[in-house]
């Protein structure tokens, strides 16, 4: 079946052949004739399906006809991150070529003048991120009383980054007859309230299931220790060894942990890139830029590339810290395995890291098979392709000293672990510990005791021969000074 079935203009349909399109998607097939009937689309489908150009195709063909006026956009659409945003506005730049339309971005980083200009002249698609958007409408340089279609991509991120309050004020700007198409690929309560509150009778297209991993992607997890060489040890060696590996974008939690890593391999001779919130807009272009060129195979990123973003050489996905939430596991390796092609998802995981690993495999319904380096997951891989199915049963997790998961290992138990003494510090070597049955609270010394190991006794004064039989060593010293009363 081709895009010819779905209402689109023929100016749309030669540009979509253009581009080499001849199918549309499941999520394109079932949403663009609603959005084209001007009805509210709910749509749910996981990422990399094509949902971007589910929306940018009935646009283009519904803003054919009327004329933008300064200030009043015809249409809104709403994005989390800057390269979200900057990534639809390349679909319209590449789908209405043979189209006269205004198209506007506001995001941070760029100039208020220049975008302020775009907005004097009249912008038939405006394409922002909520705060920008927000500090646009608060200046008095932008009207939204003529908006006719809203869209919120990603809205789940939207969540996950704040935006729900921004995303509630902008709504309210809005007239209440527009039209709203809603894309998301996870459905949170928080969200099933806004789309409750927000569209109208809206049309649902439920294409898969709610948090689910493309078929394509294979997935693997590698056990390490709990230090952090250990994990970028392991990482350098799955990176050298791999099979196949065009681009390769590495998912660290925090943005220091994304500085320190890009250090880390660049000092080990890998050609790498980063990409973080905290960076400013021209460096974070120019990362992707690079990486989507294949000037650089490897990409250190924050959870801000882990949305939306489409590019098609990325052949594997490194979770160097495995996500707090599960729901961004599913975000992130879907970086890769891209519009049916294939790819490998890895994540390095630590004995910290185990309870998130069960929230993920309940998430997604399947287990993540356990691997030791680069040839276990080739091999894996390998043997997945060959049956027709997935690839091995994961084995037990086990613990740095080599201990079966739900075991202590060589680790003592939390109370038999050496006490701190009062003066900071440790015998050295294994002391011998008194039964349990036989413990007895201590009791002070008596004045004339004798210096502990590893103290300096402070010298006798007639204080502290006075001084009651409790031990006030834990107090700091002007608590300990006599007090003179005032006569």
């Amino acid at each position: 079946m081709s895009f010819s079935h779905l209402g689109l203009s023929d100016k749309v349909l030669a540009a979509v052949a253009a581009s080499g399109y001849t199918i549309p998607t499941p999520i394109q097939d079932q949403a663009i004739p609603h959005v084209l009937a001007r009805r509210d689309v709910l749509g749910i489908a996981q990422t990399g399906t094509g949902k971007t150009a589910a929306f940018v195709l009935p646009m283009l063909t519904m803003l054919e006809k009327g004329r933008a006026r300064a200030r009043m956009p015809r249409t809104l659409i709403l994005e989390p991150t800057r390269e979200l945003a900057a990534q639809v506005k390349e679909q319209f730049d590449k789908y209405g070529a043979g189209q006269k339309l205004n198209v506007a971005l506001l995001i941070g980083g760029v100039s208020f003048g220049d975008q302020d200009t775009k907005l004097t002249r009249g912008v038939d698609v405006l394409i922002a991120t909520p705060g920008r958007l927000l500090d646009h409408t608060e200046r008095g340089g932008l009207l939204l009383t003529g908006v006719e279609l809203l869209v919120i991509d990603e809205a789940d991120r939207m969540l996950d980054m704040g935006f729900i309050p921004d995303i509630e004020r902008i709504c309210k700007m809005i007239p209440f007859t527009r039209q709203t198409l809603f894309f998301t690929a996870t459905m949170p309560p928080e969200i099933r309230r806004i789309t409750e509150t927000f569209l109208h009778n809206p049309e649902k297209i439920e294409v898969t299931r709610p948090a689910t991993t493309a078929v394509g992607v294979a997935q693997f997890q590698v056990a390490v220790g709990r230090e952090p060489h250990e994990k970028r040890d392991t990482l350098r060696r799955l990176l050298r060894d791999a099979k196949d590996l065009q681009n390769a974008i590495i998912f660290c939690n925090r943005k220091r942990e994304v500085a320190l890593l890009y250090k880390s391999l660049q000092k080990h001779g890998f050609a790498v890139g980063a990409l973080h919130g905290d960076m400013d807009q021209s460096a974070r272009t120019a990362a992707l830029d690079q990486f989507r060129k294949g000037e650089i195979p490897l990409l250190v990123a924050s959870d801000v590339a882990a949305r939306g973003l489409d590019i098609p050489t990325t052949s594997h996905v490194f979770n160097f810290d495995v996500p707090h939430h599960a729901d961004d596991y599913v975000h992130r390796i879907g970086r890769t395995g891209r519009a049916g092609r294939g790819g490998t998802a890895i994540s390095i995981v630590t004995p910290l890291d185990q309870k998130s690993m069960v929230a993920i495999e309940k998430l997604i319904g399947q287990s993540i098979p356990r691997v030791e380096g680069a040839d276990e997951v080739a091999a894996a891989d390998s043997a997945a392709v060959a049956s027709g199915g997935e690839a091995g049963e994961p084995r037990k997790p086990r613990t740095r000293d080599g201990a079966k998961e739900g075991s202590r290992g060589g680790r003592k138990p939390r109370r038999e672990r050496e006490p701190r003494r009062a003066g900071g510090d440790r015998h050295s070597g294994p002391q011998p510990q008194a039964p349990e049955a036989a413990f007895t609270p201590p009791v002070a010394p008596p004045p004339s005791r004798t210096p502990s190991i590893g103290r300096a006794e402070a010298p006798q004064t007639p204080r502290d021969a006075a001084s009651e039989p409790a031990d006030h060593s834990h107090l700091p010293a002007f608590l300990l000074r006599p007090v003179r009363a005032r006569v």
